[in-house]
């Protein structure tokens, strides 16, 4: 696919450009960021290099990865990054990060909703994946004011700088923002099956 531009009413969500490399560089110093996502620590212009110029691109070309630049929609800085990753089956996973200052002013929540919007409408997703690695607090707040039904913990669920770690795990449906899916969905039985 090629990469598509989306707004909301404060945002746009852009492909990742090589002129982002020294913004890239300079946000993910941020000790959150490499703390708590699996961008590398330390994080060099190589690796903001790398992430620009190989993992966007072959992500959009093998749709397998949409990553997105978020920025206002007026013009101005970069906010944010976030992407939905495939893992097969209608199934995609969404990541993201915010520079440290402007954390706390529902730029994420209005991205992962723009994002969900368009997994459910443009891709055919039946299921919207979420994971945090336990501790993750702005992650999981983001995650439950979009409306993501978290739905436990996972042991040894993410993989973070060669380290295998437990995380929240949640989902969000399409029914979740009012819209169909394109399966039939049998939610499970109130009551536990008679033996």
């Amino acid at each position: 696919m090629e990469p598509i531009t989306l707004t909301t009413d404060r945002l746009r969500l852009r492909n990742f450009v090589p002129a982002d490399l020294d913004t890239v560089y300079e946000i993910c110093q941020d000790p959150d960021i490499r703390r708590w996502t699996v961008v590398p620590d330390p994080y060099t212009r190589q690796d903001a290099d790398f992430f620009l110029n190989r993992l966007v691109p072959d992500g959009w070309r093998e749709d397998s990865d949409y990553t997105f630049a978020v920025e206002p929609v007026a013009g101005g800085p970069l906010l944010a990054a976030s992407s939905l990753t495939s893992r097969g089956s209608g199934v995609w996973e969404v990541g993201y990060w915010t520079r440290q200052e402007h954390r706390g002013q529902g730029y994420m929540t209005e991205t992962v909703r723009a994002l969900a919007h368009w997994a459910f409408t443009g891709l055919g997703c039946t299921r919207l994946l979420w994971r945090a690695e336990l501790g993750n607090a702005g992650s999981r707040a983001v995650a439950e004011r979009v409306g993501f039904a978290v739905e436990g913990v996972q042991r040894a669920g993410l993989v973070n700088k060669g380290t295998l770690r437990d995380c929240w795990v949640g989902a969000l449906l399409p029914s979740d923002f009012g819209l169909p899916s394109p399966l039939p969905y049998l939610p499970a039985r109130d009551q536990p099956a008679q033996a």
